[in-house]
């Protein structure tokens, strides 16, 4: 196969932009004599985390849930959730937060077997949207369920870097 000059000078373009791309996380002697370590990724921030949300029940079948609310604190904005209530409180997330969205689950070990029963365990942040689209993190998940309207506090300490 003959290619042209136009072909090639493109091929070469392409080739001066994705070599430093594809050399960023090689070992420093493929990069040459002068690179003194390798170029890692790191977290462009890291936030210690007190949130609180009041959740208000939207839709369900049985112990799966579907609740929405507001979140207060660190990260405050928007929130829906997902739960199965049993022994465990199980839940994935979703924050709608200023300049993107972070997602997670949790899960506490429920107390209690009247109108409010409350939960403690823990919870893990694991992606998200805009500049928390490499969101990731993990702390404590607590707070109370009401049985009669299935309404839900949560609260949330620990550490989040994105």
């Amino acid at each position: 196969m003959v290619k042209s000059p136009v072909t090639m000078a493109a091929g070469a373009a392409l080739l001066a932009i994705l070599a430093p791309a594809a050399l960023a996380g090689a070992p420093a002697s493929a990069r040459g004599a002068g690179a003194k370590r390798p170029l890692t990724a790191q977290a462009a921030a890291t936030l210690k985390i007190t949130d609180t949300a009041d959740m208000h029940y939207t839709s369900g079948s049985g112990s799966l849930l579907h609740e929405t609310g507001k979140a207060s604190g660190t990260l405050p904005g928007n929130m829906k959730a997902n739960l199965a209530i049993g022994a465990t409180l199980t839940a994935s997330f979703t924050i709608y937060a200023s300049g993107g969205t972070i997602t997670g689950r949790g899960m506490g070990k429920t107390h209690g077997s009247g109108t409010y029963e409350s939960f403690a365990g823990t919870l893990v942040a694991t992606g998200g949207t805009g500049r928390y689209a490499h969101a990731h993190g993990h702390g404590g998940f607590y707070g109370t369920f009401d049985r009669k309207n299935y309404d839900l506090t949560v609260q949330t300490t620990g550490k989040l870097s994105y």
